[in-house]
Order: C-alpha cells, then sequence, then structure tokens
C-alpha cells in the first residue's frame, strides 16, 4: 500500500492564496518527498509545490452584484473540481475560506466520503450564521485563525483548533529590517478587486487633496496588487486630477504591499487582509469601505449589525476601536482626512495605535512557538491518519 499523501488545497482568493503556498510548505515538511499537493489557487500557490488545477486570480469578486455577473464561470469550475476529486480520490481536502465556492465543494466531497479540512473559519459569527452547522456537518476539522473562533462553534460537535494566524508569520518573513518608515508619506491601499478600485480610489484621493492642502510637504504611494489592476488606477488618478485641476503626483507601486506598509508613516485602507498587514508592521491606519448600494442594502437587511459593532478585522479581533472606520455614505473625504489627521505623526491616537497593534500581533494573533502553518499541518496529520 502507497504511503504517498494526496492532498488538495482550493483558495479563491488573494490572501487565501498566500497561506495556501505556506501551508503546502508546511506539509511538505510534515511529510518530506511522501506527498502530492493540487488545487485552485494564484500566483503564490504556484510558485509553491502545489499543482494548479485552477486559476483563481480572478475569482475574488465581492458582492451580490459581482457574483451573479461571473455565475456561469463558478459553475464551470464546480463541477471540473468536484469530477477530479471523484477521480483523484485525496485523502484530505483543505478548503481556505472562500465560503460561497467551498461550502458547496464541501457538501460534495462528504457526499464522496472524502475528508475536509477547513482552514480559515467564514464569517460565520458576523453573518449567515446558519452556516456553522453545516460546516459541522461536512467538515473532519476546523483549523480557526482567531482565538475567539472556537466559541463560535461549542454548541456543534466540530472539532476546532485555533492554530494562530499564518499572516504574521508570512509577514515577519519579509519584513525588510533596513527599511526605514518615512513620515511624511501617506499609503493608499484602493483593494485588489476591480470593483473595490472603482468605488473606493476616488473617495481616498479626495481625502488625499484635503490632506496635501493642509499639510503640503506629503507625498502618496498607491498600491496596485497587480499589473492588470495598475492601469485603470492610473486611469481613476489621472481623470480625478484634470477634473480637480490638482497634482497630487502619486506614485503607483505595483505588488509592493508589504514594503509599502514599511515605508510610508501612515495608511488610508480598504477593509481586508491589508488591514491585518498593516497591524503587524506596525503602521497606523483609517479604514474604509464601500459596496454596491444593492449588495449593502440586501446585507444590512440580513446581517443588521456588524460582529461586535465593527467590520475593520483589526477592531473586531481587539473588541475595540484601534483603527477608525467608515463605511458606505460615512467614507466622506471630511471624515477620512479627519481621522488620518488623529494618526499622522504627532497625531492625537497615534501612539495609542501603535501600541495597541503591537499588542493584538503578539498576543491575539499567535499560537505557541511554532508557526501557524506548522500548527495547521500537524493538525491535518492526524485527520488524515
Amino acid at each position: 500500500m502507497s504511503t504517498n499523501k494526496n492532498i488538495w488545497i482550493l483558495s479563491g482568493e488573494t490572501s487565501g492564496d498566500a497561506y495556501g503556498a505556506a501551508l503546502a510548505k508546511s506539509l511538505v515538511k510534515t511529510y518530506g518527498k511522501n506527498v502530492t499537493i493540487s488545487g485552485m489557487g494564484g500566483l503564490a500557490m504556484k510558485q509553491s509545490c502545489i499543482n494548479i488545477l485552477v486559476d483563481s486570480t480572478e475569482l475574488g469578486v465581492v458582492g451580490l452584484v459581482e457574483v451573479f455577473k461571473n455565475i456561469f464561470t463558478f459553475i464551470k469550475i464546480f463541477r471540473f473540481l468536484v469530477k477530479k476529486a471523484e477521480q483523484a480520490r485525496p485523502d484530505v481536502v483543505i478548503l481556505i475560506d472562500y465560503p460561497g465556492f467551498n461550502l458547496r465543494f464541501a457538501k460534495q466531497m462528504h457526499k464522496r466520503n472524502i475528508k475536509v479540512v477547513w482552514y480559515v473559519s467564514p464569517q460565520v459569527w458576523a453573518w449567515k450564521k446558519n452556516r456553522i452547522y453545516k460546516l459541522a456537518k461536512y467538515c473532519s476539522k476546523m483549523l480557526v485563525i482567531f482565538p475567539f473562533e472556537v466559541d463560535v462553534y461549542k454548541k456543534t460537535k466540530l472539532d476546532v483548533e485555533f492554530v494562530g494566524h499564518p499572516l504574521v508569520d508570512i509577514v515577519r518573513e519579509k519584513i525588510d529590517p533596513s527599511q526605514i518608515r518615512d513620515p511624511e508619506k501617506l499609503l493608499l491601499a484602493p483593494g485588489s478587486r476591480y470593483s473595490e478600485i472603482n468605488r473606493i480610489l476616488k473617495p481616498m484621493l479626495e481625502t488625499a487633496a484635503i490632506l496635501k492642502e493642509k499639510h503640503p510637504q506629503l507625498k502618496f504611494k498607491v498600491s496596485a496588487t497587480r499589473p492588470s489592476l495598475e492601469s485603470r488606477i492610473r486611469e481613476i488618478i489621472n481623470s480625478f486630477e484634470l477634473s480637480k485641476g490638482t497634482k497630487l503626483n502619486c506614485e503607483i507601486e505595483c505588488g509592493q504591499n508589504l514594503k509599502l506598509l514599511q515605508e510610508c508613516g501612515t495608511g488610508l485602507l480598504k477593509s481586508g487582509t491589508i488591514t491585518v498587514e498593516s497591524a503587524i508592521v506596525g503602521l497606523p491606519s483609517v479604514i474604509l469601505y464601500k459596496v454596491n448600494p444593492l449588495t449593502f442594502l440586501i446585507a444590512k437587511i440580513v446581517i443588521g449589525k456588524f460582529f461586535r459593532g465593527f467590520f475593520c478585522m483589526v477592531n473586531i479581533i481587539a473588541n475595540k476601536t484601534i483603527y477608525e472606520e467608515f463605511m458606505q455614505d460615512k467614507a466622506t473625504p471630511k471624515n477620512l482626512a479627519a481621522a488620518v489627521e488623529k494618526i499622522m505623526p504627532h497625531g492625537d491616537r497615534r501612539e495609542f495605535v501603535l501600541k495597541e497593534i503591537a499588542y493584538l500581533t503578539n498576543n491575539l494573533l499567535t499560537y505557541g512557538k511554532n508557526q501557524a502553518s506548522d500548527n495547521a499541518a500537524e493538525a491535518i496529520k492526524k485527520v488524515i491518519n
């Protein structure tokens, strides 16, 4: 009987792609040459040891309207992967977040008696709480990255384990100790999706214009997560400067999020994984988010209040306002500019924010002495055995 393990990892978004790549490396450390890893992922997973069955680079859409536009692509990919799994019979399928797709896939694997481990819990504590019991039914194990998530599944029989946040290890390994933070640089990070950039970048630029009038020494860095988004960002900036008759002299850098988080003195960021990254590297930031108005209206009806009263992950983990956050109509240039000023060098909230994000990183995002992906790999090994 072959001792070689056949493991699948499925991820549909940029953050999950990074976690999948790190997990794959830990699984290779655990099993050596006796493991084959396949799955769905993006660039990071491609560059690791994973055999990519589906490229998920452009699959990270968000919101009901955007998902509907891409529905036939999702169906085609879903059917392909289910059929492939039937043929390959992996020892375990590891699903990383991406619940709209992955929960349906977990159900199909459960029907076929293929073990499922979920890594990075969907935000069932925030919305769609009925998914808690579906996850408990379809999964053999849930590996969570926030300590409060263990309690979320307490009413079920699901085996849940906190392994730490993989982002802490990923970011710390890439930090450049020689990088000097420039207090006069403001980072604008509008997101990794076209829909986000189209809604979020303009309010950021309007905020930058207000701040530039009051602080002419300010310089602006804009993060483009990949080349395909850089041209759209440039279009929006050029159009904004032309309409306003002003020059912000924004410098766009592509694929350099971590460098920019270390280089800039203050951040104005789209809500998402980057908020946790900014906390890990110690960048005081202000957070905003805008979605399609119809998506927001439906979400407001279905969800009601935000979990713990926040939408920014840093604040949810800490259960307090560390980063000031602004959603939809509250994300006005006036509100954003005022909040950014408070955390700029010599701002009255800056020291508080620095202290709180250091505590969060060292006490709420790590577990034990091992890296999160190593903890996860050991837990997955036990499931397979």
